[in-house]
């Protein structure tokens, strides 16, 4: 369990997949690890990860969820041009606003099309839910949006990259989590305990272990997480303390 500091600022986030083409195994997320690595780095929190279906009233039942609990909500997938992609009608009626085709968003796809591929089809990417900011997208012009907390992204990759980075600006964040790893050869199960007190006696930072085995020997890699530089260099401190006593051999490693 993690424990944040009183005076620290904490910004969270959830992530919502939606596809079923990621839960029928036909499409790899892709997504999910860049997100979560990039908010890590702009001190946004993730905090949960769910993937749901092109099911209008399962992706309200998320957005509600999530949108009360966390700072922020990303949603990637089911904003494109067929009669699956039900995301932004979901985004509405989970704010129980109205959707239509919006001129700025028609204007933005112009950049792309000329005017008789502006079919209904494509316009469908062009519906956006009342009340929501454009997100711009300058790979295929066909934008996203941001309703109060609520990020609604492509699904396409480096689509949702160039979303993230034209979005990012507008978003509050925290302090950066910030890694210490030192690496020790000897068995996750040996580390386990003085591990546990470690993590007593240093509440405000996230200690994992990483188990690895290597030239025919257990070892355990240990990632020290944080947002506060002195309250990390102290638990690293009590680490190394800890590998003394225990007559573990280690060295500072890089795994994570």
């Amino acid at each position: 369990m993690t424990h944040e500091s009183p005076n620290l600022k904490t910004v969270t986030a959830a992530l919502l997949v939606i596809g079923e083409e990621i839960l029928s195994g036909r499409t790899k997320d892709a997504n999910t690890a860049y997100i979560a690595a990039y908010l890590t780095h702009v001190g946004i929190g993730l905090r949960e990860v769910r993937v749901v279906a092109d099911v209008e009233d399962e992706i309200v039942a998320a957005v509600n969820a999530l949108r009360g609990r966390y700072t922020y909500v990303f949603i990637t997938g089911g904003i494109g041009p067929t009669h699956d992609d039900v995301t932004t009608d979901a985004i509405a009626k989970a704010f129980g606003v109205g959707v239509d085709v919006r001129d700025d968003a028609v204007e933005a796809m112009r950049l792309q099309y000329v005017e008789e591929d502006l079919t209904p089809a494509r316009l469908r990417m062009a519906r956006i839910p009342d009340g929501a900011a454009l997100i711009h997208n300058a790979v295929s012009r066909a934008p996203g949006y941001m309703l109060e907390n609520v990020v609604v992204m492509a699904g396409v990759p480096r689509i949702m990259q160039v979303m993230m980075d034209e979005v990012m600006p507008r978003l509050a964040k925290g302090r950066p989590m910030q890694a210490r790893t030192v690496r020790i050869d000897a068995a996750e199960g040996d580390v386990a305990p003085p591990l546990a007190a470690l993590q007593a006696a240093h509440p405000d930072v996230q200690i994992g272990s990483y188990p690895f085995f290597e030239h025919r020997a257990f070892g355990t890699y240990v990632v020290l997480r944080g947002t506060d530089d002195a309250r990390l260099d102290s638990a690293l401190a009590d680490l190394w303390e800890v590998i003394a006593k225990e007559g573990f051999s280690s060295s500072a490693g890089d795994g994570s």
